[in-house]
């Protein structure tokens, strides 16, 4: 492993962070499901044949929905929110290095404490390390892709990585997804759990994405996209990108046409 690549440290020792009102108890507010994507969009091919074919049944939430797991700092390995270091054998990973940070907070914008966060992506090439995936671009050694954190008091989480890159599929002849990394968050209740992908400022592929076009309202896409965040950044090491990711209620962060567990 590289000895000269410097540790992870907390983003927010460059910039102070607000502390957040302690979490109350309770349900969860109820879903408007009317502006959320359609689960049936033609121009994402594979939502045909994956969308319901009946009406969807609304069942009263109940204990096991409104409460979850509880992690704690002892199911977290040292490593397992820098992906620079956690997979590398003989170096760094190749590609650019970011810092990906921001809070995770409920239908009342308060931070949800010790929630866990997990992340995986592809590497700089565009290329998954997986077995099904074939793309051309090459498997980096040092670049396992996947990693988790602990959200804090305040719902505060980061992770190192090397910024992904676009990669083609086969929904159209020249379909390509931009950069993107996937993200599951569990929050305080089965009910809060999301699964989501974050993108990134400036992407020219957002606009033509076939699967974040069936997101119609640009306030929705928006809060998958994660600005660039230089207060944050590591000097001659990391830019920083900023995604702040809400559980459910009015400002929640969207899963594209995918409305279960948002």
């Amino acid at each position: 492993m590289n000895a000269q690549a410097p540790a992870l440290r907390d983003p927010r020792l460059n910039r102070p962070e607000p502390l957040a009102p302690p979490l109350g108890d309770g349900g969860f507010f109820q879903r408007d499901r009317s502006i959320h994507p359609p689960a049936h969009a033609p121009g994402y091919k594979s939502s045909v044949l994956r969308s319901p074919r009946q009406s969807l049944l609304s069942l009263e939430g109940s204990v096991s929905e409104i409460t979850g797991p509880v992690f704690g700092h002892n199911d977290l390995g040292p490593l397992d929110n820098d992906l620079i270091r956690n997979y590398a054998k003989d170096g760094d990973p190749v590609g650019e290095r970011i810092i990906v940070h921001g809070r995770v907070l409920d239908e009342t914008g308060r931070g949800v404490p010790n929630t866990l966060v997990e992340f995986w992506q592809a590497n700089a090439g565009g290329r998954y390390r997986h077995k099904k995936d074939t793309y051309l671009a090459p498997i980096d050694p040092n670049f396992g892709g996947c990693g988790r954190a602990l959200t804090d008091d305040t719902g505060y989480y980061y992770f190192r990585t090397v910024k992904p890159g676009p990669y083609p599929w086969r929904n159209y002849v020249n379909s390509w997804r931009p950069a993107h990394i996937h993200f599951s968050v569990f929050g305080s209740g089965f009910a809060q759990r999301l699964i989501t992908q974050m993108y990134f400022e400036g992407d020219p592929l957002i606009p033509i994405c076939p699967i974040l076009t069936t997101i119609p309202d640009k306030d929705a896409l928006d809060r998958l996209v994660a600005p660039l965040d230089l207060n944050a950044s590591a000097p001659f090491d990391s830019l920083a990108y900023r995604f702040d990711i809400v559980l459910r209620g009015q400002r929640s962060t969207y899963f594209e046409n995918r409305t279960a567990g948002n």
